[in-house]
């Protein structure tokens, strides 16, 4: 079954919703979480006003059929977001755009234009970060006032067709994003926290969209399938840290062969299997030390190294600082 709405039938349902936005933070009266209205789906939304042109949103929620939403030309700010679960589909007249789990989608400023957007049926979880064309202008440092060439697309006159694009998160992304969704901050230190990591995944966007504009990266996404099997594949390495399976193994348990599968895990994670477990380690390793409750040997042996030495060596020259030194670290800062 598919539901089809207007877009102001569906702000007319989240302006009914009953009851008040929650509020996320004691300290902080611009973090508020509200409910989705039952006639779109379960679930909920936060959102976070970071400044007046930096809006930070967390959608999680699950369709029980296909939402078509039917939208008019209406101008729009820039704005970026990763899918890690769920699927949206944009059509107009002249263009067809999608991202899916595992995708970010980059919307540049202008003008969105009469057409579709359709949410599949399912469980949809999703980050956005929305900003004035004037943010990213305050970053311009030169004279001239102007963006780099690479970059002048983004930002549009309110009337212009606005600029598009999808591709692979990077694992760079991924970790932000992650990094977001589970922030242990409150109040200024959250704040300050989560805009420093908004600021760094629009750092790694504009990094891509500049060398893609100049002809130095070019987008080739995976087939559906295919990408579904490579982030299963990952799911499947970080879930035994300690005794990972082998590449033959895990290809067979994806139904990929072994060729396909290391292919496609360098294109979607930017690293060989092994590699990009080797940093996860590491990377698992460093907030287990900032949470402090666990020994440096106890934490070699939950993320899978033998020795102590060897995972000492290895933090090192990651991290730039021994394991037992960065826990200290941490337990003196707190």
């Amino acid at each position: 079954m598919t539901i089809i709405i207007s877009a102001q039938a569906q702000d007319e349902l989240f302006e009914k919703i009953d009851g008040t936005p929650q509020s996320n933070d004691p300290d902080d009266e611009l973090d508020v979480t509200c409910k989705y209205p039952q006639a779109s789906g379960e679930g909920h939304y936060r959102r976070v006003k970071l400044r007046q042109s930096l809006v930070l949103d967390i959608h999680s929620h699950q369709h029980c059929d296909n939402l078509i939403i039917k939208r008019i030309d209406h101008p729009h700010p820039l704005e970026f977001w990763f899918m890690l679960s769920g699927h949206w589909r944009e059509s107009s007249p002249w263009a067809v755009n999608e991202t899916e789990a595992g995708q970010y989608g980059f919307h540049g400023s202008g003008m969105i234009v009469k057409g579709e957007d359709e949410f599949s049926e399912g469980w949809q979880l999703s980050m956005s970060v929305t900003f004035e064309p004037e943010l990213l202008q305050s970053f311009i440092g030169n004279s001239s006032g102007e963006l780099p060439k690479a970059l002048q697309h983004l930002v549009r006159e309110p009337n212009q067709p606005l600029h598009f694009r999808s591709n692979l998160m990077t694992p760079m992304m991924q970790y932000n994003v992650q990094r977001i969704l589970h922030c242990p901050y409150q109040g200024i230190i959250k704040r300050t926290y989560l805009e420093g990591k908004a600021l760094e995944l629009l750092a790694l966007l504009l990094e891509q969209e500049a060398e893609i504009q100049m002809g130095s990266r070019t987008p080739k996404p995976l087939k559906s399938g295919t990408l579904e099997r490579i982030l299963y594949a990952r799911d499947l390495l970080l879930q035994q840290l300690d005794n990972p399976p082998s590449t033959a193994e895990l290809a067979r348990l994806v139904k990929l062969n072994e060729y396909a599968l290391k292919r496609g895990f360098l294109q979607v994670f930017g690293k060989p299997l092994f590699a990009y477990l080797h940093d996860y380690r590491l990377e698992q390793a460093r907030q287990l030390l900032e949470i402090g409750e666990m020994k440096v040997s106890e934490v070699a042996q939950k993320i899978g190294f033998a020795s102590r030495n060897h995972f000492a060596a290895a933090f090192r020259k990651k991290f730039g600082v021994n394991p037992k030194e960065y826990l200290m670290q941490r337990k003196h800062f707190f």
